[in-house]
């Protein structure tokens, strides 16, 4: 066991299978990573039965046992579905009393507020040990709509060391629920971006990837396309659609309605990191069609890679895209989407590889996250 103080990270959200159906557990494995060069750092994650295992050298995982649903599908008025959230927050809230009994510890880290941050404070409440929370978009525009978790959540919040959130409109409105200071801090993941030569000219490589769930707006992205002129598809190479999700079927189906027309659209799965890096790569264009959206973790990729962007005007959206780096639609349709689709065509992605460069600079890892995160255990420690 270290003798050095370790950084706790509480999330619902971490990789099993490292096969891209994660993508906000991937960023919290990278996060791990880039705060185990400096500190020893202990995960509690969920998983399929209740562990405590290596994920490196410096980054020990204990594992809740939790169902493979995600979390925030389950119904409570379902009764199979009540259980299994009582068996998650059971079993949450054990492994990081764990977590932090297990060695030295600096600080907690919730990502996110509920139910993250309430195991955070139940721990440090009886331990002593502080916690900070990171706010996500679920935690305030879906359950801080519901009155008692609402006011359990200021709570939670409240009594944080500090709180962000991975929006910049996020941020303000965990701080009207709060009443306290809450600063913006992006989640990223880490990707290892390569020298490439961005097109000049058409047919251009367009990719949506992501969850193929309404809010997430696949169906609208499919949409969209239908609406694309014959002179818009004479200027697009293919469009890619990689994801899974609850609207699968209707996903498959449309894309293969729309090759069938002589259209170039094709589907793939869950991308991994390495597929992933490599779609974006060779991708012109990402598509983020988002109906409901902060700033999803695939525009800093995008960033990354070098790779333009065509958005909803949603979230934070607007106020990123609208610096060169791509194009955002005057509203959240399908036409509209499709029109923001057709006005990319016309421009070079290259245009875009400055304004892109100086973005990604505010969304990473480690120049902008990890050393905002070790402040927290080193003030704890000097304290």
């Amino acid at each position: 066991m270290s003798s050095t103080a370790a950084i706790v990270l509480i999330t619902t959200s971490f990789p099993l299978r490292a096969d891209g159906s994660e993508a906000a557990g991937t960023f919290v494995a990278d996060l791990a990573l880039e705060l185990a060069r400096s500190v020893p750092v202990r995960v509690v994650a969920p998983g399929l039965v209740r562990a405590r295992e290596s994920f490196s050298h410096s980054v020990e995982v204990f594992r809740f046992a939790a169902p493979e649903k995600p979390l925030s599908t389950l119904s409570p008025m379902n009764p199979r579905d009540a259980a299994r959230i009582v068996q998650v927050v059971r079993g949450g809230r054990r492994a990081t009393l764990d977590a932090v009994a297990a060695g030295p510890t600096a600080h907690q880290i919730a990502l996110w507020a509920l139910p993250s941050g309430a195991w955070a404070r139940h721990a440090s409440m009886i331990t002593g040990v502080p916690y900070s929370v990171w706010t996500l978009g679920s935690d305030i525009w879906t359950l801080g709509r519901i009155p008692l978790l609402r006011n359990y959540m200021r709570r939670v919040i409240r009594d944080a060391k500090a709180c962000y959130s991975d929006g910049l409109q996020l941020a303000d409105a965990s701080a009207r629920l709060s009443g306290r200071e809450v600063q913006f801090l992006p989640s990223a993941r880490q990707l290892v971006p390569t020298a490439r030569s961005l097109r000049t000219a058409a047919p251009y490589r367009l990719l949506f990837l992501g969850r193929w769930h309404r809010n997430k707006g696949v169906d609208l992205l499919l949409d969209s396309l239908e609406h694309l002129s014959a002179a818009d598809w004479a200027l697009i190479e293919y469009v890619t659609i990689c994801g899974g999700g609850p609207m699968e079927e209707q996903v498959l189906r449309r894309a293969h309605d729309l090759a069938a027309r002589g259209w170039p659209v094709r589907c793939r799965g869950f991308l991994d990191r390495r597929a992933a890096t490599e779609a974006l790569e060779g991708a012109d264009y990402l598509l983020i069609p988002s109906r409901i959206e902060s700033i999803p973790v695939v525009f800093s990729d995008a960033m990354q890679m070098g790779c333009a962007v065509v958005a909803m005007p949603v979230g934070d959206l607007p106020r990123l895209v609208h610096a060169g780096i791509g194009e955002v639609a005057t509203a959240v349709t399908a036409t509209a989407f499709a029109a923001a689709i057709a006005r990319a065509l016309r421009r070079s992605p290259a245009e875009s590889a400055a304004p892109m460069s100086i973005v990604a600079a505010r969304f990473s890892i480690r120049d902008v996250v990890a050393p905002t995160l070790l402040r927290l255990g080193r003030c704890q420690l000097d304290a």
